[in-house]
């Protein structure tokens, strides 16, 4: 028997296996959050050209409650939910006020 300071190998392998798995959601999270700058960044310069403000107060309250239901359905915390879309929602005006500014 091992002492506590030393796994099972078969807790080693689970272990290993369920570190590959978040390694890959967070690559797929990375390429989600690039598709959607992308699509963001269109949306400035349509907004730029057409001298429309880089805020949306409106849509993005709109955004929160959508994903607030959505996180709720998941079994993930709303308010968790909320302030990544508010961190990702803030990026997005920044670049659309630096997009507005060129």
């Amino acid at each position: 028997m091992n002492d506590s300071t030393d796994p099972e190998p078969e807790v080693l392998a689970e272990l290993s296996r369920l570190r590959d798995s978040i390694d890959n959601i967070d690559a797929a999270v990375i390429h989600m959050l690039a598709e959607r700058f992308k699509c963001t960044q269109q949306v400035g310069h349509l907004k730029a050209a057409h001298k429309m403000p880089p805020a949306d107060p409106a849509r993005e309250a709109r955004q929160i409650a959508r994903l607030r239901d959505l996180a709720e359905n998941a079994k993930l915390d709303p308010a968790f939910a909320e302030k990544f879309l508010n961190f990702i929602i803030a990026e997005v005006i920044r670049h659309h006020e630096t997009i507005a500014r060129a």
